[in-house]
């Protein structure tokens, strides 16, 4: 890669963690009501949903920041971000008064998943651990 591909690369990955890193850490700091968040959703096995979820965006932030597994880390994101958009987002299930919020959401997290799926294929660049390993 060129060096301003892995300039944009490294942005990129930043504006990911952007989004998922804060996420991660507001779910943990609030713990108890994010978990009755998640059982009014009617997401199954929520403490272990709510843990797993806690370490997907917080781990998983980290590892894309320092390009670490990258390839594999964004495909588990990308999974992630599908399962969060059905689940917390359907759209199509809300009322007419929260369609468009969720709508919106929704499509948001498509868009992540485009680039989760784009760093996965691109892998993590020059500027990582991942590309530091490739580079010896």
């Amino acid at each position: 890669m060129k060096t301003y591909q892995n300039a944009l690369n490294l942005i990129g990955r930043i504006l990911i963690v952007a989004l998922f890193l804060p996420a991660g850490l507001s779910k943990l700091a609030g713990f108890e009501g994010t978990l009755a968040y998640f059982a009014s959703l009617g997401i199954p096995a929520p403490v272990f949903s709510l843990v797993a979820t806690i370490v997907i965006e917080v781990v998983g932030s980290i590892a894309l920041l320092v390009g670490f597994h990258t390839r594999v880390v964004a495909s588990i994101m990308a999974l992630f971000t599908l399962i969060a958009a059905v689940t917390g987002h359907a759209f199509w299930a809300a009322p007419a008064d929260a369609v468009f919020i969720a709508q919106l959401l929704f499509f948001k997290n498509v868009a992540v998943m485009g680039g989760l799926l784009i760093l996965a294929s691109a892998g993590a660049g020059g500027f990582s651990i991942d590309g530091r390993k490739v580079a010896k």
